[in-house]
């Protein structure tokens, strides 16, 4: 069976978290990822490769998650030869990804002005924290920064003085997530038009898009919201609460998911006429909260989500990571893999999300070691073992 990327050729120039996730993403539906490192190797390979419970075979948990399904081709492109061997491998490519600060891929000659000369059809993307052009452009942003610039951490957590970042990290992985939509974008846009192009992918521009209907709130009532913990603004019960031993959430959006919850339950507090529509219930949110706080506190949160799921009310454990990671919907649609690794053995991570219904296929190789595939990539390129060995003696590739 076929992935629906295969045939596509990417130059990852990527480090860290943005720029990795989209190149993982793309290799896991087929793309040939060629990870284009510096001889000493890009900064990700030295993360948690040390810590005896975050490491494998000499590689750590991001290296691990982020590069499997790539090549590595160490290249110095500080140097002429270098330089000119990297646009050998451009012009065999599709796509070149980076995720360095802006202006750096200008400073290497390796931006899309430049390698638009040698491949015309080239498509580059960029992933930074605010852009290529703008007032700010080239402050230095990571994960935390753009969260808290672009307005998300101001409505996370449960007061104004406590502002808290997402737990996961949205910043690097939204910026990673919106450079594969360009990239995919670009290349049906080449396929109509034939020409190469360069997709600018700012993590602020994503943090203030994910604002969606929130920012449109704002800009009608001028109001800023605030954060209101696990709670809803409009929904009422719609909250995590205490069980006797962890938490479950419960989300009753319609009224009909309400009339099954007060039948369900059989309170008579719960009976009130003025609660059977949103605008009764939001009024009286804190004594319908309380009520259930009392209640659900009383008996387990599996107690609770078995009953509340046979009388179809929204609800959910607030899972740990290994209940989620365990949980049978999660490996029936094969998002726990086992990922091969060099020296043997395997690793489990997260799969692919995108289910294809034909080009579908989930198949992983290991993450590269250092260097491991330089010379099998150049020879595709025509190189002779002649010329490899003398790039290798001056350090050119390694």
């Amino acid at each position: 069976m076929t992935k629906p990327l295969e045939g596509v050729r990417i130059i990852d120039l990527t480090h860290m978290l943005s720029g990795p996730y989209a190149g993982m993403l793309m290799a896991d539906m087929g793309a040939e990822s060629i990870k284009v490192e510096p001889l000493k190797g890009e900064g990700t390979r030295a993360l948690l490769a040390k810590d005896p419970n975050n490491s494998f075979n000499g590689q750590g948990a991001y290296f691990i998650t982020l590069n499997r399904n790539k090549k590595s081709v160490c290249i110095d492109l500080k140097t002429e030869e270098g330089l000119q061997t990297f646009y050998d491998l451009v012009r065999e490519a599709d796509i070149v990804l980076d995720n360095f600060s802006a202006g750096v891929p200008s400073k290497l000659k390796i931006d899309h002005e430049h390698l638009s000369k040698i491949n015309p059809k080239i498509i580059t993307c960029s992933v930074t924290g605010f852009g290529q052009d703008g007032p700010n452009f080239q402050r230095p942003a990571f994960d935390q920064v753009v969260q808290g610039i672009g307005g998300g951490m101001s409505i996370t957590g449960h007061d104004e003085s406590h502002p808290a970042r997402s737990g996961i990290p949205i910043g690097d992985l939204g910026g990673g997530m919106f450079a594969v939509m360009g990239i995919l974008a670009a290349l049906h846009s080449r396929a109509a038009n034939g020409y190469g192009q360069h997709i600018d992918i700012s993590m602020l521009d994503c943090q203030i898009s994910m604002l969606n209907y929130m920012a449109t709130m704002y800009f009608l009532s001028g109001d800023n919201p605030s954060p209101i913990g696990n709670g809803h603004f409009v929904h009422v019960p719609y909250d995590a609460f205490k069980t006797r031993n962890s938490f479950v959430i419960i989300a009753v959006i319609f009224d009909s998911f309400w009339d099954n919850l007060v039948e369900l339950l059989d309170i008579d507090a719960l009976r009130d006429p003025v609660y059977k529509t949103q605008p009764g219930r939001f009024a009286d949110k804190h004594k319908i909260n309380g009520i259930l706080t009392e209640l659900l506190k009383t008996n387990t949160t599996e107690h609770w989500v078995e009953l509340l799921s046979s009388a179809r009310i929204p609800c959910a454990p607030v899972n740990k990571f290994s209940d989620a990671l365990s949980d049978p919907q999660v490996l029936f649609r094969n998002m726990v893999v086992d990922v091969p690794q060099a020296g043997g053995g395997s690793v489990k991570t997260p799969g692919n999300p995108i289910k294809l219904s034909v080009d579908s296929s989930d198949s992983y190789t290991p993450p590269p070691l250092l260097g491991q595939h330089t010379e099998a990539v150049l020879h595709t390129m025509g190189y002779s073992e002649e010329r490899i060995a003398d790039l290798k003696a001056k350090k050119i590739v390694g």
